[in-house]
Formats: structure tokens, sequence, C-alpha cells
């Protein structure tokens, strides 16, 4: 099939534009300018150079496809171009697979598909567009929905890698909040193998989880990278000190205690996510000091 991607050369579009290709698919790339243009070519797919809200040119290039995977999701994208995707493949029964995101749940120790939504500032922009590819007649839509993704030393693992220490050598890492909020996790290229499952065989209004079933602790992980960088230990900060330091809405979403075991998409997909955990990659992987220092 030749799919239509967004996002290609992003974090997660990185890992889902080769899965795509070693899965025999053909990628056509919309990119914001040359340079990502060239990062496609050079993966083995095919760029187009253009603006996901230029609703004419998606509308063509989803009519184009068979398919349409959308990781550029964004509350000033998503408006202009689901609608044109959703014009582009009317009653072809062609699959659209858009992203969600695990924070539009809330806090629960066990999310699901069906829990209810309790969406933080940031990410209560989703629900409307995502009701659209949910809904629509003749194309089968379905929503991927990461937890915290993580994997090569990136995404937002490094908020807790990264985070300020105070004086001296071996000060405490700073945690966000007190760090007994869980996060669900998934590594990177499980994810994309979630998204390529979904394209192929998801079932339209389906929407899929991509939770690994680790759930660490912020402070679980804050002190394996303490203790990977040589520091003391880890130290809280209260709410009003993360979000001063993070910003309200970020520091909201960074709170959120979410647990999540991606049991929909095992199921209903094969999905078999097995890549590392997100404590090894800490503590002796991508993002252990020694690791980046190569």
């Amino acid at each position: 099939m030749t799919i239509l991607l967004t996002g290609a050369t992003g974090y997660i579009g990185s890992s889902v534009l080769p899965r795509l290709l070693e899965e025999g698919h053909r990628v056509t790339a919309l990119v914001r300018d040359e340079a990502k243009a060239e990062a496609v070519r050079a993966a083995g797919g095919t760029a187009v150079v253009g603006d996901a809200t230029d609703a004419e040119l998606v509308t063509r290039l989803a009519r184009e496809s068979d398919g349409v995977i959308h990781l550029a999701s964004g509350s000033d994208v998503d408006p202009v171009f689901i609608p044109a995707v959703l014009d582009g493949l009317a009653g072809s029964g062609k699959p659209f697979v858009h992203t969600g995101g695990v924070w539009s749940y809330g806090s629960n120790d066990d999310t699901a598909e069906d829990s209810p939504v309790a969406a933080p500032a940031l990410t209560a922009w989703r629900a409307a567009t995502e009701a659209l590819v949910l809904g629509a007649d003749g194309v089968r839509g379905a929503v991927v929905v990461p937890s915290i993704v993580y994997g090569h030393g990136k995404g937002l693992a490094r908020v807790v890698v990264d985070a300020p220490r105070g004086e001296g050598e071996d000060a405490p890492l700073r945690l966000i909040g007190d760090g007994s909020q869980h996060w669900a996790t998934v590594h990177v290229d499980d994810l994309a193998a979630l998204y390529v499952l979904a394209l192929e065989h998801g079932a339209a209004g389906s929407v899929y989880i991509g939770a690994s079933g680790a759930n660490p602790t912020v402070r679980e992980l804050g002190e394996l990278a303490a203790a990977a960088a040589g520091a003391s230990g880890v130290e809280a900060e209260t709410v009003a000190q993360a979000e001063e330091r993070l910003g309200a809405a970020f520091a909201e979403a960074l709170l959120l205690d979410q647990q999540a075991r991606g049991t929909k998409a095992r199921i209903e997909l094969g999905w078999e996510p097995n890549g590392p955990a997100l404590v090894d990659e800490i503590a002796t992987g991508s993002y252990a000091p020694e690791f980046a220092r190569g």
C-alpha cells in the first residue's frame, strides 16, 4: 500500500517510516521543508513539501493514497488536516490512523480505552478531532494513543534525566513533584509497530493504547538517573515549583498518576512490545551518561 504519513522525520515518525517500509509499504511523507524531504528520501520514502493545513493538498494526497497515518497531530493542524483527509478518503473504506495521547485520560491506576476522559488543559483540544476520525463513515478510522514514549536517548524521559541539580558535583537530581506519580510507558520502536498493525488490521472506530505494561514512578526513574550520573540522590519539589520550572500546563500533565497495560492492542492486533524497559534504558542504556559519551 502507498501510505500518506505526517511527522515522518519526528521522534515517533523516525521509527514508523522505516517500519512501514520494512513491511512492504510505500510511503509518501508530507513534510515542511526540503531538509526534511531529503531525510525522507534517504530513508527510502517519497516526500512532498507542503503544509498540513493546506486542505486542498491534503485531500489530494489522501485520495491518491491507500491509507493515512497522522503523527504530526496538533491543535493548530488537526482541525484542518482531519476533515481534509476524511474528504479524500470518503467512501473508500481505507484506513486512517490518527494520534491521541494517554494524558487525555487523566490520573488512573488501570487506564484502558474505555476509561473516562479527564484531560488536562494541555490536551483538552484532542477530543473533538478524535471523534471525527472515530465516527467517520466509509473510512476505517482508528486512534493510537501513545503513553510516555522513550527510546534511543530521546523523548520525555529526558525531562527526568536532564532535571536540574543543586550545587556541587554530587548534588541531588530534582524530581517532578514528589515523584510518586506513575508513568505509563512505551518504547518508540514498539509504538511504531503498533501504528503499522493499526493501519493494517485496526477496526473502524477503535482506539488502541500503546503501553508496554511497565509503569514506573518518576521517583524510581529519578533515582536511577541520579545513580547513573553520580548524583547523591533525588529531591522533591512542590507542585508550585514544578509549575514555575516547567510551565503550569506541562507540569499538570507530567504530574498525572497513570498506569496502563495496552491489553486491547495485544489481543486484537497481536501487538508484542518487547523493547528494553525505560528503567533499564536510564540505568545502563541510551539515557545513561556513558552511552551519551559514546
